[in-house]
Parts: structure tokens; sequence; C-alpha cells
């Protein structure tokens, strides 16, 4: 460790070395910053897991006590040895935290130097004052002779030597180049031609324009740039290129892209030949204008930059380029003002070739205003600052139309059932058959992704306009998606998406085991449906909850700074979520203990049918009639439940029958017991038997008893055997009575006692 501490000392010491070499290098200064800020990052962990270890050793410490006094009994000699041990490496410690704390201090100090170095100089680039006068273009134009006079040479003698003596290196690379541009070229069209044709539709869609509109620009212009970096990379990695002749190359492929970004993003927006795909409500000639204007102004503004890198490479005066600026500056100025005076607005329902009406409100205003205050920036000497927001004003100003395009263009698709009409609806319906509720939250998703896309090309283009590097960029999406610090929370983006990717795989192996041990081990141990569905439930549930603590691992959130969230929980589980939590402890108990399974037949106060499901909260029994009952665990834990089937199906079944007092016991009996041996489905052990219940009021009463193997056949069997009987009594005339009851009524003579007087019943015999 002290060895790595001093090497990272000597880093730093030759990084603001090469702060004050380079000190007017802003590529090399945000390299060397992104560079610095990794120290101080490396010096935090390793001062924390000092800290980590110091602790440790406290606590041990701790755990041993103080030495003995003098006059104590002497400790035993390996708790002295390993206290001195202990002393040692915490000193140790101590020294290299404060030396790391002291380089992390030094990196932070060199960052910040760093940064203001870099806002002075972009301060001074920007606002550097140059007086005009006739000798300043008398010096620019001797400069401007000298310099094609010196690039003609430069390049002729380059292209002579590459010739002679490196032609085969050229050839190659230029072979390997066409092959890339034709990849990328061909690539592009075979995976998203459907997204960048035009084809030839009368009436598009505003979706379909908007997204032809984008894809063609974006697709388009980034196999442009693949190309152009795969070429120069082939060039440079051939040695075809010299010094002096490579940042002027690469300025070229640069002017090249950007040209073609602004007319292909101009063409798409405007559509100058084919109105019925414009995006905006022009005039044709108005379109026509407006695309020349924008074009032109793009070719100067980059053609500023490619002259520029061509007087720097050729080591031309600096006043050589401050005159191309001047001059690129004042044509996009004046371009601005005559853009202002056209008149290119088309009302709805007039016609595209008529001569059109006058911008919007203020719009003209605005645009003679930033004319205006090019030139004037250029008249008072800013020549910097008018270079500066001319590249804004074009360059900018196009990669925000882009990213707004794309925003219309993913607002359009995410719109509730626009989704279903477009292309790659009509084909995930068609291929995967999505319905209409599918397709709508797959447009939503795209829509999302169409934003995010817009925005991640868009912004860092932006930032690369004014003044930023790619190290400052590349370091900020690496911070962002690393670690995200509100207050004393570290949130890693790349964390989360571990984390969920994580629970996600473990979620879809839980699955897959379940879907296995399911259909493998317990379908050919022949278990029963209940079982199964316990183990599936319980497996579940464990590998569930193991990719959970896994994904909350691999996300880096620390469980112990939910400790409060935990208590609240725990009070709130006290009062207010104890009847879930109960519910929740109660499905377990159901599953481990199984008093009834998936497919019992239960019965549990007014409730009565087949469980269908035991889940988390609740168990779903489906009555005969097709309801679906939701039951509490809780309930069927804390209540009395009837399982029929909880050791077997097998049920007994009751028939009741009733003959006249006219029929012979026995031969009921006989009858009874022939109808019911006749049923296959009738167990023959434990047999069936009938029992002479009463003699009741008009019938004798029998009941017919047997046992069956599945309850489930009980209804069918029970209406077989009433329908045999029925049959059999009327063939051998045995009599089924209504229910009857006899009365007797006594008629009272005219001067006789009345019936069941006490004369009456005196006169029959006395008391």
């Amino acid at each position: 460790m002290k060895a790595k501490i001093e090497a990272i000392r000597r880093q730093l010491d030759t990084f603001r070395s090469r702060v004050q070499e380079d000190s007017s290098d802003d590529a090399r200064l945000a390299e060397l910053r992104v560079q610095a800020e990794k120290i101080v990052e490396e010096m935090n962990v390793i001062s924390d897991a000092m800290r980590t270890r110091i602790e440790q050793i406290q606590s041990r410490l701790a755990s041993l006590g103080d030495p003995p006094a003098s006059g104590q009994a002497s400790e035993a000699p390996a708790v002295t040895e390993e206290r001195g041990r202990l002393l040692n490496e915490r000193s140790e410690l101590n020294i290299i935290v404060d030396d790391a704390g002291t380089l992390s201090n030094g990196a932070t100090q060199l960052a910040n130097s760093i940064t203001n170095l870099r806002r002075t100089l972009f301060a001074q680039t920007l606002f550097r004052h140059t007086e005009l006068s006739g000798e300043l273009f008398a010096d620019a134009g001797s400069a401007f002779v000298a310099e094609v006079r010196n690039f003609g040479s430069t390049f002729g003698s380059w292209i002579s030597f590459v010739w002679k003596y490196k032609k085969l290196q050229l050839l190659g690379a230029i072979a390997l180049s066409l092959g890339a541009g034709m990849l990328f070229l061909s690539g592009g069209y075979r995976i998203f031609g459907r997204f960048i044709r035009r084809d030839g539709q009368e009436a598009p869609s505003y979706i379909r324009r908007l997204s032809v509109a984008f894809w063609s620009t974006v697709i388009q212009t980034i196999s442009l740039a693949s190309f152009l970096v795969a070429s120069f990379l082939f060039l440079d990695g051939f040695n075809v290129l010299r010094p002096d002749v490579s940042p002027i190359i690469a300025t070229f492929f640069g002017f090249v892209w950007f040209v073609y970004f602004v007319s292909k993003l101009t063409y798409g927006v405007l559509a100058p030949g084919e109105p019925q795909w414009r995006l905006v409500r022009l005039t044709n000639r108005g379109a026509r204008r407006l695309t020349i204007a924008v074009l032109a102004m793009a070719i100067v503004n980059g053609l500023d930059y490619l002259l520029g890198a061509i007087s720097e490479a050729l080591n031309s005066p600096l006043v050589l380029t401050i005159v191309k600026s001047l001059l690129a500056s004042v044509i996009v100025g004046l371009m601005l003002i005559a853009i202002s005076f056209v008149k290119p607005r088309l009302v709805e329902g007039e016609d595209p070739d008529g001569p059109g009406h006058d911008w919007p409100r203020f719009f003209p205003l605005l645009l003679r205003l930033m004319g205006g205050l090019l030139i004037l920036s250029v008249l008072t000497g800013y020549i910097g600052l008018a270079r500066f927001a001319s590249t804004q004003i074009v360059l900018t100003g196009a990669v925000i139309v882009l990213i707004y395009i794309g925003l219309l263009s993913g607002k359009a698709i995410s719109k509730q059932g626009s989704f279903t009409a477009t292309a790659a609806g009509r084909r995930l319906a068609e291929r995967f058959h999505f319905n209409e509720v599918a397709l709508d939250q797959a447009g939503l998703v795209a829509g999302l992704g169409v934003y995010a896309f817009a925005l991640f090309l868009g912004i860092p283009l932006i930032l690369l306009t004014w003044g930023f590097q790619i190290a400052d960029i590349e370091a900020w999406i690496f911070s962002f998606f690393t670690e995200i610090r509100v207050g004393n929370i570290s949130i890693s983006i790349v964390g989360i998406l571990g984390g969920l990717l994580l629970f996600g795989v473990g979620f879809v192996v839980t699955r897959w085991v379940q879907r296995w041990i399911d259909g493998n081990v317990l379908a050919r141990s022949q278990v029963d449906l209940g079982v199964r569905n316990s183990v599936r439930t319980g497996i579940g549930y464990l590998g569930v909850g193991l990719a959970v603590i896994i994904g909350v691992s691999a996300a880096g959130i620390d469980l112990s700074s939910f400790a409060l969230v935990a208590s609240a929980l725990s009070v709130g589980i006290g009062f207010g979520l104890q009847n879930i939590v109960s519910n929740f402890v109660s499905g377990l108990i159901l599953l481990v203990e199984r008093p009834f399974k998936v497919g019992d037949f239960v019965v549990t106060g007014t409730t009565e049918g087949i469980v269908k499901r035991i889940s988390v909260r609740a168990t779903e029994i489906e009555t005969f009639r097709q309801q679906a009952i939701i039951v509490p665990n809780s309930d069927l834990i804390n209540a009395p439940v009837g399982n029929w089937t909880l050791k077997n199906r097998i049920q007994r079944s009751e028939i009741p029958v009733s003959v006249s007092y006219d029929s012979d016991p026995e031969q009921v009996i006989a009858i009874l017991l022939e109808i019911v041996d006749d049923i296959p489905e009738v167990l023959k052990n434990p047999g069936p038997h009938v029992d002479f219940m009463a003699f009741g009021g008009s019938s004798l009463d029998f009941e017919l008893r047997f046992h069956l193997a599945d309850m489930s056949d009980g209804i069918r069997i029970r209406n077989s055997v009433r329908t045999n009987i029925l049959k059999r009594f009327r063939a051998e005339g045995i009599e089924i009575p209504y229910p009857r009851q006899d009365v007797t009524i006594l008629a009272q003579p005219k001067n006789g006692p009345k019936p069941g007087s006490p004369e009456e019943i005196d006169d029959g015999g006395g008391i």
C-alpha cells in the first residue's frame, strides 16, 4: 500500500508539471482533470478501507483491555504480543490514511486549478479583442497567398510520396474504407430501411413524417460518421498520413459530416421537393429558399473551421485565421438578416405554390437581432465571440431541432392508439399476436426509448459545440451511471440496472426450476396435486426471496441504512398491517401443515367448494356454481374447516327410501342391495347395506348406504340409483306412499252428551 501511494504521489507531481506545459491545450487539460479526479476517488477508497480496518483494531484492543498496571498480575504473553502488534498496525494505518488524505486534497486542488485554468482560457479565446485596420487585411491577404502556395506544395509532396512509396498501403486503406462504407450504408438500409424511406405516399401521416425525418437524419449521419472515422483510422493505421496532413484530413472529414448532417436534417424537415412530407407549413418557394440559406450557412461555418485547421497545421500567421472567421461570421449574420425578409409561411387551405406570408410576430426581429449582433461583434473586434455565436446558431440550432423532432416523434408514438397504425405495431400484431392493450403499452415503451435516444444523442453534441471536451463528457456519463450522491446516499445507475438484471435472471431461473421439478420430479413420483402446488409455491417464495437479496446486494444498497424505515415498518405492522402479516404467516402454515390442498373439497362457515389456489394472502375456493370466493388465510387457520378429501376421496352416500306398510321389508332390502351391487363405482369394502330406520306415519322408512371411491361421482351415482329404484319398485308392485294422516270424525246426537264429555264417559262404564 505504501508503494502504491508513493507511485500516485509521483504521478500527481507529473500532472502538475504537465499542467504548466499544456496550459493552452484545453483537450489535454480536460484529460488531466479527469485523471486527477480518479486519484481523488482512489484515495477515498483507500482511506475508507483503512478506516474500516482501524475500527476493527480498536474493537479488538477494547476486548483485550488495558495492559496491567504495576503491582497487578501479569497477563499472558500472547495477549501482550497481540496488543503490541495491533498498536503497530494501527500506527502504520494512521500514517497511510494521512498520506491518502494529503494526496486526495492535492489532487482536488489540482482539479480545481485545472478547471479555473480552462475557464480562463475559454474566456480569453472568446473575448479576445482584435483591432480592425487596413493593415490587418493586407497582412491577411499576403498570408493567404503564402498559405495557398504552402498548402499546394505540402499536399503535393505528401501525395507524391505516398504514391511512390506507400501505394499499396494507400490502396489498401481506400479499399477497406470503401468496404466499411458499403457495410455501414447497406447495413443501415437493410436494418432501418423501412424507417427512412419515403415510399411515395400521397398523404403520409404525421407520425410517419416525423419518424422518417428523425430516423433518416440519425441513421444516415451515423453511418457516414462511422465510415469517415473508419477511413481516418485505416489511413492512420497504414501510416499513410503525415503529422502535418493528419489534422487537415480529420477536419475535412468533420466538415463533410457537418454539412451532410445539416443537409439531411434540413431536407427531412423542409422537404423542398416533396411538400407532402414537410413537417412545417411552408410554401414550396419558401422551403427552397430556407434550405439554400441553411446549407449555405453550414458550408460557410464549416469552411471557417476547415481553413482554420489548415492555417494551424501549416503554421500560418494568426491574422489569417482572424480574417477568415471575420468573413464567415459576417456572411452568417447577413444570411440571418436575409432570412428574416423571406415570406415562407403557408396558411391552411392555400396553394403551396403561392407567394406565402410573413413570419410570425417577433421571429423576424429575432433573426435580425442575431444577425446584427454577429456583425456588431465583428465590427467591435470580438472575432472569437462572433465565431462562437455563429457556430452555436448553425450547429447547436440543428442539434436542437433534431432533438425536438425526436421528442415529437416519441410523443406521437406513445400517444394512445397511435402505435397500432405504425409498421412496427402491425408487425408485432402479426408476428406476436399483440392485442390493442399490449400494442399501446409497447408504443409507450417505444416512445420513452425515442425520448432517451434523442437526448442521449443530442446533449453530448451540444456540449461539444459549447467547448466541452470528450473527456469531460465521458467523465460525466461515467459518474452519472456509477455514482449519484443525494446527501449521504450514493446511487449507482449501473448497480441498480445490474441488480434488476440479476433479479430478473433469478426470477426466470426460479420459474424454470418450479416447472422442471413439478413436471419431472413430482409428476413422475405420482404426487397428488396439492403436494405439487405446495412444493411449487415454496420454491417460488424461496427463489424470489433469494433473487431479491442478490439483486439488492448487487445494486450496492446498504440495508443497514434502512434501519429507520424497518423500525417504522414494524410499528406499521403492529397497528395497520397486522392482518396482512397474519394472512401471510397463515398462508405459510397452510402450505407446510397442509390441512387442505389445491383440489380439496372444503366447507368453512357458509362457504363450500373446491380449493383452487393458495396464495400469500388468501385462498381461492370455487363453488359448484362457478363462483370464486376469496377467503383470508387467517380465517382458515382460526375457524373450523371441514375437508372432505383430507386423507382420501372416499365418500359414503345415503339414499332414503320409504315404502307402504303393505310391502315386505326383506324384499325391499334385497332389491336395494341388488340395485347397488350392479354399479361398478360402489366399493365392496366397506360394502353397501340397508338400514330399517323407522315406522313412519304412513310408510316404512329405509336408508341405503354405500361408499364411492371418488366423491366427485356421488351426484351421478345417486341419480342413477334413485332412477333404478323407482323403476324396480314399479315393476315389483312396491308402492312408495304419499304422506297421509287418518282423521276420525264422531258425530254427536242432538240430545245426547258431547263426544268425550264426562257424561259420555260415565255412560260407557263409569270411572
